[in-house]
């Protein structure tokens, strides 16, 4: 009985307290007699309560001790209206807000949400757009599905038609099929990319290349970037998964395999040389051949020439001599010659019969 007693004076005490917090912060002016009335049934329940320890319980009433506590009970409650009642709104404006904030979510721009019910399951046919929604609190919850295209870089190491290792890097664009996220958490769950990508992507790359020279892989690059793309995106279905780009970003080859091909196109470089020099070689023999060839046929001509018009003869050592002469007459130094000398003897009479053939 004193412990009973003693916790519900425990509560009175909180109560008063907590409604002369609220009446200080609302400001009311009968606080503080609200509060000592308070602490006046307190202080008499617990006089009656300490009592009994002098006298014995067996010799109190114990109806009068619960008519004396309803007494207590009825003064408290016949305080003012207000503070009580201000307790209760904020105590329900409380559950109210956690309540609306339970019971709501929002699906933001470029996201998905579908609903899992604790007592029916994933829902296969919901698939809510994005903004406000609204959900039974425990009962249901909501898996939100980034739908935005994000890009994911995955590296193999395959061999080539050759057997030539090649590392080759891939970048993929990928995003999920909205109207499958349902069927797709219960297969795959949320890190669908972690799971599918990465396994279907060396599938693709290995049956892809081994169709290729390792040589070809370079020279032939856009088809092959081609075919990779193409069964890719086909393979990537079959996980309701799109994907709106696929690039080769990286294509290498093992150092022994480099070393070689650097030295083959070495070697290329250098017979590509040799053979230019062998056919500046021929076309310089060429061009002598031609170059002599026309200096005899113009020798022959000019003989033929001679021989049918002898004034010819005569018209290139009247040149010769006008040449002769500007070259002489242009020169500072001053020179002694005779005329036969410079090919002046134009009035001579030997000129006259070497133009006349004699």
């Amino acid at each position: 009985m004193k412990t009973c007693l003693k916790n519900v004076c425990g509560l009175i005490t909180f109560i008063s307290l907590l409604d002369y917090s609220f009446s200080r912060r609302l400001q009311l002016p009968w606080c503080h007699g609200v509060t000592q009335d308070l602490q006046h049934h307190v202080l008499g329940l617990s006089q009656v309560t300490y009592s009994g320890e002098q006298d014995s319980m067996a010799s109190k009433d114990p109806g009068g001790f619960l008519q004396q506590l309803r007494q207590v009970v009825g003064r408290m409650g016949s305080g003012p209206r207000g503070v009580g009642l201000g307790v209760k709104l904020l105590v329900g404006a409380g559950a109210l807000a956690y309540g609306v904030k339970e019971a709501t979510y929002t699906v933001e721009g470029g996201q998905r949400a579908i609903v899992f019910s604790r007592i029916g399951g994933m829902q296969m046919d919901t698939v809510l757009a994005e903004g406000l929604h609204f959900r039974i609190p425990w009962f249901q919850y909501p898996i939100i599905y980034d739908i935005r295209a994000r890009p994911r870089k995955i590296s193999s190491l395959t061999g080539s038609k050759d057997l030539q290792m090649v590392n080759i890097g891939l970048r993929v664009l990928s995003r999920p099929i909205a109207s499958q996220l349902p069927i797709m958490y219960q297969q795959l769950g949320k890190d669908y990319d972690e799971r599918v990508l990465p396994s279907i992507v060396n599938e693709v790359l290995k049956s892809v290349v081994a169709k290729f020279n390792a040589s070809q892989l370079i020279t032939q690059r856009a088809q092959v970037s081609l075919l990779i793309r193409r069964d890719l995106i086909e393979r990537a279905k079959d996980f309701n998964i799109i994907l709106d780009d696929v690039a080769i970003t990286e294509l290498s080859f093992s150092k022994e395999y480099t070393a070689a091909v650097e030295a083959k196109q070495v070697a290329q470089q250098e017979a590509q040389r040799a053979q230019f020099y062998v056919e500046k070689a021929k076309q310089d023999q060429r061009q002598k051949i031609i170059q002599a060839e026309g200096e005899a046929e113009a020798a022959k001509m000019l003989g033929q020439a001679v021989t049918k018009n002898p004034g010819y003869l005569k018209l290139r050592r009247i040149r010769a001599a006008q040449n002769i002469a500007k070259t002489v007459a242009a020169s500072q130094n001053k020179v002694y010659l005779s005329a036969d000398s410079l090919v002046l003897n134009l009035q001579d009479s030997s000129f006259d019969n070497l133009s006349l053939g004699k």
